[in-house]
């Protein structure tokens, strides 16, 4: 098993499948939810998904937040962004120096 997967509707993940990411296109919020808890399983490090499954997927995304792994990565789909990604990140960092560094203000 790769190290990093993405999860996300088919063509979003093309992309990551060409470069060799293991990709799985999902548009179902429970499918996502067994795949991620499969992944996680199996040792996963880093699984990126796409921001809308990320909001779909919250409850098992919150299960994994406190752990060390695998880190779940909100990116956006290939339709564009709604803002989760960037708020998930500058959370992510405020929360690891406790300072946002990547507001505007």
């Amino acid at each position: 098993m790769a190290d990093i997967a993405m999860l996300g509707e088919y063509d979003s993940v093309l992309l990551a499948k060409s470069v060799g990411i293991e990709a799985y296109g999902v548009s179902d919020k429970t499918e996502a939810a067994k795949l991620i808890a499969n992944l996680a399983k199996e040792g996963v490090k880093v699984i990126f998904i796409t921001e809308a499954l990320y909001a779909a997927c919250h409850e098992i995304i919150a299960k994994y937040k406190a752990l060390p792994l695998p880190a779940i990565i909100p990116v956006p789909s290939s339709k564009g962004t709604d803002g989760t990604a960037l708020r998930s990140i500058k959370a992510n960092v405020e929360k690891a120096i406790g300072v946002d560094i990547l507001s505007e203000k």
